[in-house]
């Protein structure tokens, strides 16, 4: 069952409810239920079968059935009949940063607007100053904001993508007529976001396997069929998808070159002109045309006098140079990941019990788990209190005498307010065993403003981390203005590590922000900042990044004992 498909009908029923001025309380029922359904996973179908969906919070009798309903039919009428209530641009225009239903609504029933296209156009004309609260700043954000939603449909947080890409990659494996195949592209070297999906195969049958990838399960529109180049859009971001069926005898070749990066592909070809040779995607050859090598990758590097390069780094950031050398640096694997540092339970926002992420870090053979619940001042995502905190105290006390194997961390994610305090006096801050601090609000303050807060929450001596830095969120939320250079020295002068936040939304610190952290004597934490037992899955995204970052396991926090963890934490 597609929990992420119910819980995105009762986010749109909201927002629509939320647009006509509907009861406030009906509105909030529907968001509440929204992240009780997302949080559930394979669980929502035992509670179907058993008819137990009034028993989670938040869920009655009424939308129960719209749940049962959805599950049945794959919709709602309820939706549908709100969605005729309204032009159907009003909710594309509420993604838009910064842009409420009360704004939403406003520009509708003042200018007439409806789409997307019609608030550019009317903000670039400077049209909306006319309305009542909105300045050339507000018409500025707009168009920023708008900016940022178009960006986040071009390209789609790595996390969000790969399974997409796997499950293409599987099913063309199991053909007969795939000899070889290989993701390619962007997606092969792990970036952030991806743009599109490039696989490579070789096969005695090329129209087999185009007939085959073509008609794959989730492909929604056949762009391009032909005998050695097929392109369909697929998936539930509609993801252009590349299937190109080369010789076996330049297939490394080609996967090299349809890795990329195009820089790095430039920066190859001039190595090997200087070497008297000509490198393209059929193979490597000498002066007089003979192929040399081609049919794998590891061959190509040899000729060139190269240490392979693994894909995260072929970015021509100084990769080439090292491989030469044969100093590239021994890269994290996720199997060095000792555990996960950032993790809300049911005691915050979280939808998995202490005992349910105790078992999970069990599964993933973590040595050490921590629950950072949010602070008492983030009251949307039930932010705990004195009370709350001696509770889940005593709670992770009892699971860390029945678990020898994994230490539970007494954890929070603090909140840091926007005159740069903490959410917590340090009385309460002292007694937990990791800090973790994060801005989740005041997100436009000025770079001076923006700067000294965060700056401020790092110099307090019980803070061990700081939250995605940036407080970036794909396609919804630009990067705060901050100077990174000051924040980092900072960092660097109080111990406190800078987090790369994987979950899919926030990819924050990205691979770039990682390395200039570890140029200046960073340390970095990789978080998966789970709220359901999915978001868990992140860590290896994490990891990817982390190694298009170069880091080295000593590079990471969470890649220590939970002895060293202890001693680092005790600044």
């Amino acid at each position: 069952m597609d929990v992420s498909h119910i819980s995105t009908i009762f986010e749109d029923v909201a927002r629509i409810l939320e647009l006509k001025g509907d009861n406030p309380f009906k509105v909030r029922a529907y968001q509440r239920a929204a992240r009780t359904i997302e949080g559930l996973g394979d669980e929502l179908e035992s509670l179907i079968k058993d008819d137990r969906l009034t028993d989670l919070d938040g869920i009655g009798n009424d939308l129960a059935e719209k749940i049962k309903e959805i599950v049945l039919s794959g919709r709602l009428r309820y939706y549908e009949e709100l969605q005729n209530t309204i032009p159907a641009g009003l909710l594309a225009m509420m993604d838009i940063p910064g842009l409420g239903p009360k704004t939403v609504k406003l520009l509708y029933d003042q200018l007439g607007i409806d789409s997307v296209k019609k608030l550019q156009l009317a903000a670039k004309a400077g049209r909306l100053k006319a309305l009542e609260g909105i300045k050339e700043k507000t018409e500025k954000n707009i168009l920023k904001g708008i900016a940022i939603v178009r960006l986040g449909q071009e390209r789609t947080p790595y996390p969000f993508i790969y399974p997409l890409a796997e499950g293409f990659l599987r099913e063309l494996k199991s053909l007969k007529a795939v000899e070889k195949i290989e993701l390619a592209g962007s997606i092969r070297r792990r970036k952030d976001t991806i743009k599109d999906i490039d696989i490579l195969a070789v096969s005695h049958d090329a129209p087999a396997v185009t007939d085959a990838f073509t008609a794959l399960p989730g492909v929604r529109q056949v762009l391009a069929r032909g005998r050695t180049k097929s392109s369909v859009r697929a998936g539930e971001f509609n993801t252009q998808v590349d299937l190109r069926v080369v010789e076996k005898d330049s297939f490394g070749a080609a996967l090299m070159y349809f890795t990329g990066s195009k820089e790095f592909n430039v920066a190859m070809r001039r190595l090997a002109i200087k070497k008297g040779y000509k490198l393209n995607e059929y193979g490597l050859f000498d002066k007089k045309g003979k192929r040399l090598a081609g049919s794998r990758e590891e061959e190509i590097f040899s000729l060139l006098g190269l240490t392979f390069i693994p894909p995260e780094l072929r970015e021509d950031r100084g990769e080439i140079a090292a491989a030469t050398r044969g100093s590239l640096p021994r890269l994290i694997k996720f199997s060095d990941i000792a555990g996960d540092l950032h993790v809300h339970s049911d005691y915050s926002d979280g939808a998995v019990s202490l005992s349910g992420i105790a078992e999970i870090a069990l599964a993933r053979g973590y040595r050490y788990i921590g629950i950072t619940d949010h602070s008492q001042s983030l009251k949307v995502a039930k932010g705990l209190d004195q009370s709350a905190l001696l509770k889940k105290r005593d709670a992770i006390a009892r699971l860390n005498e029945q678990h020898k194997s994994l230490r539970i961390l007494f954890g929070t994610e603090v909140e840091i307010m926007a005159d740069g305090s903490l959410d917590y006096c340090d009385d309460i801050l002292k007694e937990f065993d990791l800090v973790v601090a994060a801005v989740h609000s005041s997100f436009k303050q000025s770079r001076t403003q923006m700067t000294k807060r965060v700056v401020s929450a790092c110099r307090n001596k019980y803070v061990n981390i700081l939250a995605h830095p940036t407080a970036k969120l794909w396609g919804t939320r630009d990067s705060v203005d901050i100077d990174m250079d000051e924040l980092l020295r900072v960092c660097r002068d109080t111990r406190v590590a800078m987090e790369m936040n994987c979950n899919g939304q926030r990819m924050d610190l990205n691979d770039a922000g990682a390395m200039q952290a570890k140029k200046m004597a960073v340390k970095l934490a990789i978080n998966t900042d789970s709220h359901k037992p999915a978001d868990f899955d992140g860590m290896a995204a994490g990891v990817y990044l982390a190694r298009r970052a170069w880091l080295h396991p000593q590079d990471v926090i969470n890649c220590l004992s939970y002895d060293e963890l202890k001693k680092w934490l005790k600044k």
